[in-house]
């Protein structure tokens, strides 16, 4: 039976078991071994172990009935014991109940008595009260104060209540016939008023807490209740001010009393908003005043920043100081006190900001202008100057002169992150400073500056520049910079659309100058746009008259009509190599100076003028049998050029242009089925014959007639 324990240790498997069981078994084992596997015994051991698992599960089943009935026998007795308890209970519950109707019935009768003894007391109690004052009286009345309670001064306390008490009863008195003694009776409340304040001023000054306490709820009925606070709150500030930092100390100060503060009178949160109210009418206006009247009309930079300083750090004190018991509307308290200190300053603020960010915008301008030694040209806004822009626009024609800038574009960097740095801090000082109503017609105000000054004053007058040194389209050598000019305003403009967003829409996003602001800034794009299409326009004019002069100086009509047609060596021309050296130049100065859709747009319209231009040209020549093979060379090469434009549209052109190129070289016969190809089979018949007719041997071969 241990065995068989054994094999019972969890987790239990049967078909575990009976390998385990097996492989006890000598000769049992299915795997080999020692022994040679024995079935005859093998069974014999299983019927053996059988017989013991029975006889284990009789034994089992035994104790369990056992137990069984042991657990019946138990609750049973379990059960009267509970039957035993609850019956115990129900006579405690019913002993429980009367004494509870009696002690009520008690109760009733308690306070029945105790009604009938307070109707009996209070009467006496008030006539024992008013004998007592009748007998205070009689003293004041007779000029002689005889008790000890007025000469004691340990009874100050007791004093006090009996005099603020005489002191309401002699408001009632007829002035004609009590006078003297209603003056006594005030002199004495005055007295004893002066007395209480000094010994709470003493109190504190030792800080004892508990007769400050004790000495305020006496004075709470008095008149002079209100000097006491008052005394205690230009106490409490001696001394706590001996730091630079009026606001680190002031929340210091208020984190310190506010606790006293409870402890000591019965109103905490009056006195906290009497003490906050002092510091801020005193110690903080007069900081203020300091701070601001002595920069306001000499250094403008300086007092909005201070104004931008004392603002924040002001409503950043009143946000701490809102963790206090302050009344019930303390957020609306501590606005008024932040408004009387700044009203004066906020109502003329967003004009000295106006003012500043003008003559600073200037300033910043005329500053890098000086640094280029440039005396700024005076842009028209006539009609005649109107007028000359539309022809330009529409024309390119350099209307006036035009002018050297030596490649400089007069866009800075430097001074665009100085102007939008600027911006920016009055647009964080406008957020700040701005009441609410105000603040989105005070940050388009700010806006408009920064078109003044960035966009009109600055990108726009460059762009003037450029477009006037713009040379004319048949300038040899000319320094295309405008590309340049380009590109810088492209970032700078970046730089502005990204402060529009980041700065200006959240403070006018709800707004109607949400959609002023918008239309603002359309139109700025807009005009520059016209501007930049105007000079890119021109500047590509001028790249294709470039490409035309080189094509007319290094292009000879040998070139097409060898006088040797066996001894031709060269792949392509010197004009083709130059022009597409000139060509790749620009495509690379182009994608420098766009960005986005802009640069395929660009390289499209210098492709396509491109593709006219060499088209044009090569109709200017007559060609011989190698004169075609060369001029298909220099197609091909014009081609390759044509790869780096990335723009299928100019590939496809440069394509048709080669196919038709074959024409100068392929036989008569086979000019139908030429013309019939993949790229020519769509052009025009006159334009196929135009290229045919440049053959030298258009004549002779009777080429014509391929074409009728």
């Amino acid at each position: 039976m241990a065995t068989t324990a054994q094999l019972f240790e969890e987790p239990f498997d049967a078909d575990e078991y009976i390998e385990r069981l097996a492989w006890r078994t000598p000769g049992g084992g299915s795997k080999g071994g020692a022994e040679a596997f024995d079935p005859k015994r093998l069974l014999e051991e299983f019927k053996s172990h059988i017989e013991e698992l029975k006889q284990l599960d009789e034994k089992i089943q035994r104790k369990v009935e056992k137990l069984e009935h042991q657990c019946h026998r138990e609750a049973k007795e379990f059960a009267h014991k509970v039957q035993d308890l609850q019956r115990s209970n129900q006579v405690a519950f019913q002993h429980f109940q009367e004494l509870d109707e009696h002690i009520s019935y008690v109760a009733t009768k308690v306070c029945h008595l105790g009604d009938q003894l307070e109707g009996v007391n209070t009467p006496r109690q008030r006539a024992v009260e008013a004998q007592r004052l009748m007998t205070y009286f009689n003293e004041f009345l007779d000029g002689d104060l005889r008790s000890d309670v007025f000469n004691d001064p340990e009874k100050i306390k007791e004093a006090a209540d009996i005099i603020q008490k005489l002191h309401l009863i002699a408001q009632e008195l007829p002035f004609d016939r009590f006078a003297d003694v209603k003056a006594k009776i005030a002199s004495k409340y005055h007295d004893l008023e002066r007395q209480l304040i000094q010994e709470f001023t003493a109190a504190q000054r030792r800080g004892e807490i508990g007769r400050m306490r004790e000495v305020a709820a006496v004075l709470l009925h008095f008149k002079g209740y209100a000097h006491c606070v008052d005394v205690y709150i230009k106490q409490c500030q001696e001394g706590a001010y001996m730091r630079n930092d009026v606001f680190e100390d002031t929340a210091a100060l208020c984190q310190r009393v506010n606790k006293q503060v409870a402890e000591v009178f019965s109103s905490p949160e009056t006195v906290m908003a009497k003490l906050i109210q002092n510091i801020f009418e005193n110690k903080l206006q007069a900081h203020v005043k300091e701070k601001l009247d002595g920069t306001r009309h000499s250094d403008a930079e300086q007092y909005l920043k201070n104004l931008y300083d004392l603002y924040t750090r002001t409503t950043a004190l009143a946000a701490k100081l809102t963790e206090f018991n302050l009344g019930s509307d303390k957020h609306t308290f501590l606005s008024k006190l932040i408004k009387s200190i700044f009203s004066y300053y906020l109502e003329s603020y967003i004009d000295m900001e106006r003012e500043y960010l003008r003559n600073r915008g200037a300033m910043i301008l005329q500053r890098y202008y000086d640094s280029k030694n440039h005396q700024k040209r005076a842009i028209g806004s006539g009609s005649i100057q109107e007028l000359k822009e539309r022809i330009r626009q529409r024309t390119n024609l350099p209307l006036g002169p035009s002018i050297d800038t030596h490649g400089e574009t007069f866009l800075s960097p430097e001074l665009v992150v100085n102007l939008l740095q600027e911006t920016r801090h009055a647009f964080e000082r406008c957020h700040r400073l701005s009441d609410p109503s105000d603040l989105p017609k005070n940050a388009y105000s700010i806006f408009l500056l920064l078109v003044e000054h960035l966009c009109v004053d600055h990108i726009d007058y460059a762009l003037e520049i450029g477009l006037s040194a713009i040379p004319s389209s048949d300038a040899k050598n000319a320094n295309l910079y405008f590309l340049d000019v380009v590109q810088q305003a492209n970032s700078i403009f970046h730089l502005f659309d990204k402060q529009f967003n980041d700065q200006l829409m959240p403070l006018i996003s709800s707004s109607p100058k949400l959609a002023e602001c918008l239309h603002k800034k359309k139109e700025v794009i807009e005009q520059m746009e016209v501007k930049l299409d105007t000079g890119i326009d021109r500047t590509l004019n001028c790249m294709v008259g470039q490409m035309k002069h080189i094509l007319a100086t290094e292009q000879k009509k040998t070139d097409f009509r060898p006088e040797d047609e066996n001894n031709v060596m060269i792949q392509y021309t010197t004009a083709c190599s130059k022009v597409c050296a000139y060509v790749s130049r620009q495509v690379e100065h182009v994608r420098k100076s766009m960005d986005g859709k802009n640069v395929d747009t660009v390289l499209t319209e210098l492709g396509v003028r491109f593709h006219r231009l060499i088209h044009e040209h090569l109709q200017q020549f007559s060609y011989s049998s190698m004169g075609g093979m060369l001029a298909i060379c220099d197609v091909a090469e014009y081609r390759r050029c044509a790869k780096n434009f990335r723009v299928p549209l100019v590939l496809q052109l440069f394509d048709t242009l080669h196919a038709l190129c074959n024409l100068l070289v392929v036989a008569p016969d086979n000019l139908k089925q030429v013309c019939s190809g993949e790229h020519l089979t769509n052009l025009d018949r006159n334009l196929l014959h135009a290229f045919v007719q440049l053959r030298v041997d258009y004549r002779s071969a009777r080429l014509g007639r391929h074409f009728s």
